[in-house]
């Protein structure tokens, strides 16, 4: 989820838009698709947070944004798609696949941004301390919060007492956040969309290089092996001319730069843009060129321009920045969750590698003290998968889907191993997050289209799957009272 390619890098939604940093090293990072295509609405609205939800003494409270959606809504009594904002800037409710849900179930669509992320941030730095109320935990009962917030405030404005039947969307870490929205207050909402949900906390990830190799194919990824000797070979010789060639100078840790490589060549992979990658690289090397400078071009034009990468996102000195305003706020957010509660440690291989040895578990550790100061433990991920039940999640009507070629799917729901429902439905070839976003995800693409997808008809028997479920759902919500409290 960077979800962080670091972080998780496990995000779009603002991991689309906003490339995040949600590749953990979720996400991708941020761009600035500022379309008005790409939005169903940008439009601000506030209310009032608590700060620490699980203290009986301290009712601080911040202002958190949230935005609404009301041109589909079939008022009174339809249904509200609430749509988790992930870690990153939420711009606005972009216009994917949920708008084509909106419409068909004449739902309104209301979407909360995560606390600290964006504009909703409690305090005015994000010191180490400040940061202390940053977790999915406090996040999870803001949403509570909210739900029951803008459903007085509905119920107010229509002169009603009954609830509206709500349903939770997310995907990649927002993806796991509406699972676990489900499984933790099953009161509050008739069912649950996971896309590519990350519910299993990993502390060696070492699952992701390999998916990315899988998903790249052997030539592909025998050419990104290459890569990385190489530019391994002239870290050793050169690294300040090797470190401006790739636009990168300020990486003045070689583990950074690497992880900054390692991001670019994944990211194509993550998010439905392979032949970007693997095209030009394969094509370099039968014509015997220079590998390094063949990938170089690809991470400047496509990561880097393209995509809109900050490589100071990447700079453990910029992540130790505790401004709010500044360029890697996000990533440093990000980066806090992914040491303290989910790590996702996309750590290299013992064996068959793409990303370098040197991306190992120290590096990981080293970063979280070096950015979060020397008392920072590490992420306990027995206690998250603890609390959550990691891939034995107990909650009922929780809509599971993942692509096979995700490199995020061995974090998210692949089987069942309980008795309580699951809902998993697999894409075929599909990428992070495709049956909502479509393909490919490095640019919105208005209503979510799956024609660019490399299975799109494995996209629309998903969606065709998701509505049915939805539909069944919400009927069974209204008709046994779920919905009205």
């Amino acid at each position: 989820m960077r979800f962080p390619a670091a972080a998780i890098s496990l995000a779009i939604s603002s991991l689309i838009l906003a490339v995040a940093s949600a590749q953990p090293h979720f996400r991708v990072r941020e761009t600035s698709s500022s379309s008005s295509s790409s939005y169903l609405t940008k439009e601000e609205h506030w209310m009032n947070q608590t700060i620490d939800h699980f203290s009986p003494y301290d009712r601080r409270q911040f202002p958190q944004r949230y935005y609404e959606y009301l041109d589909e809504f079939r008022s009174p009594d339809g249904p509200i798609f609430l749509k988790i904002c992930g870690e990153s800037v939420c711009s606005g409710i972009s216009n994917d696949y949920l708008g084509v849900l909106a419409k068909k179930f004449g739902a309104a669509v209301v979407s909360l941004e995560h606390r600290y992320y964006g504009k909703s941030s409690p305090f005015d730095s994000f010191s180490t301390e400040n940061l202390r109320y940053l977790s999915s935990k406090q996040a999870l009962f803001d949403l509570a919060v909210f739900r029951q917030y803008y459903q007085e405030s509905l119920n107010a404005k229509l002169n009603k007492s009954t609830d509206n039947p709500w349903f939770v969307f997310g995907i990649s870490y927002a993806g796991a956040m509406s699972a676990w929205f489900r499984l933790k207050f099953p009161h509050l909402t008739c069912g649950s969309l996971a896309s590519s949900g990350v519910v299993l906390a990993v502390y060696n990830f070492t699952k992701f290089d390999e998916q990315v190799g899988e998903s790249a194919g052997p030539e592909c990824k025998a050419v990104l092996q290459e890569i990385t000797s190489l530019v391994e070979q002239r870290l050793e010789s050169n690294q300040k001319e090797l470190k401006k060639l790739f636009n990168a100078p300020e990486l003045s840790k070689d583990g950074d730069f690497l992880y900054f490589l390692a991001d670019a060549a994944a990211t194509a992979i993550q998010y439905g843009d392979p032949d970007e990658l693997c095209n030009p690289l394969t094509e370099a090397k039968k014509a015997g060129e220079d590998l390094v400078e063949a990938y170089a071009k690809y991470v400047k034009e496509y990561y880097i321009d393209y995509i809109g990468v900050d490589v100071e996102t990447y700079d453990q000195q910029q992540l130790k920045k505790d401004k709010i305003s500044s360029s890697s706020s996000s990533t440093r957010l990000w980066w806090f969750q992914v040491c303290t509660e989910v790590a996702y440690f996309q750590v290299a291989p013992a064996n068959d590698s793409i990303r370098s040895s040197k991306l190992d578990t120290r590096y990981h550790l080293d970063l979280c003290k070096k950015v979060f100061g020397d008392d920072m433990p590490g992420p306990d991920v027995n206690a998250t998968n603890l609390y959550y039940g990691g891939k034995d999640i107990a909650g009922s009507k929780i809509i599971f889907t993942n692509g096979s070629q995700d490199p995020w799917r061995h974090a998210s729901k692949q089987t069942s191993s309980r008795d309580m429902p699951a809902y998993i439905i697999k894409c075929h070839n599909c990428g992070h997050g495709s049956d909502m976003r479509g393909c490919p995800q490095s640019r919105l693409v208005p209503k979510g289209d799956a024609k660019n997808c490399s299975s799109p008809d494995a996209v629309n028997k998903v969606r065709q799957n998701i509505i049915t479920y939805i539909d069944q759902w919400l009927s069974e919500c209204q008709f046994s009272g779920v919905s009205a409290m």
